[in-house]
């Protein structure tokens, strides 16, 4: 589902901050060579999430759902000096051209991958996270809120991605596994006294959580 103008798209492409050519090189070999491309960020959502990290200058990102690692290379752009992502990714495949990308964008020291399941990885880090961007199984997304609520400083944020799913939010009576893990996280988050939330409905929809 398009939930904007194609043109009016390309003049807000035209408008950003240009991608760089590391991402769009990333951007090129994802669409040739991956199935479901369309789970790449992408260049405007791509700059939204520089922009929030370079805002917060964060000392320590998690991402969960890599896939080619455009959104972590998008996210690494404001890490504090100290700084260090951790991108957490399912498939063996993705891991292996998400490394390749992190260093020719000079940032294997600054991102480290783990390769398995979020829900077995998360409770193995000891982290304080300033910034978490979710991004992966949608049946799932309120199991790693849960996981990782207490675990946010306070004051910092959580953007999830894909909370409208194109649109299907809309229909529960006929939603689902993954429809369905999208609207009780919604509803969830909606109703949590411990944050403050906005959903953005930009591209597939953003959840923006900030931690009081």
């Amino acid at each position: 589902m398009d939930f904007i103008d194609k043109k009016l798209e390309d003049y807000a492409r035209k408008h950003s901050t240009p991608e760089p050519e590391i991402l769009r090189e990333l951007e090129r070999e994802t669409w040739m060579g991956k199935l479901y491309p369309r789970m790449l960020s992408g260049h405007l959502q791509g700059t939204f999430l520089s922009m929030i990290s370079r805002m917060l200058r964060p000392v320590r990102i998690l991402e969960i759902g890599t896939f080619t690692g455009y959104s972590a290379i998008a996210l690494a752009a404001g890490l504090d000096e100290k700084g260090k992502l951790f991108t957490i990714e399912v498939n063996p495949e993705h891991v292996s051209t998400a490394k390749k990308y992190f260093k020719k964008a000079g940032l294997e020291n600054k991102i480290e991958t783990l390769a398995g399941n979020a829900v077995q990885v998360i409770p193995g880090l000891k982290e304080n996270w300033d910034l978490i961007f979710i991004d992966a199984d949608k049946e799932n997304y309120l199991v790693y809120y849960d996981l990782l609520i207490d675990r946010l400083k306070p004051g910092a944020w959580i953007i999830a991605d894909n909370v409208l799913w194109d649109g299907k939010v809309l229909n529960a009576a006929k939603a689902d596994k993954q429809t369905l893990g999208i609207i009780k996280f919604n509803e969830t988050v909606q109703a949590d006294s411990r944050v403050e939330n906005m959903l953005l409905p930009f591209r597939d929809g953003l959840m923006l959580i900030r931690k009081k």
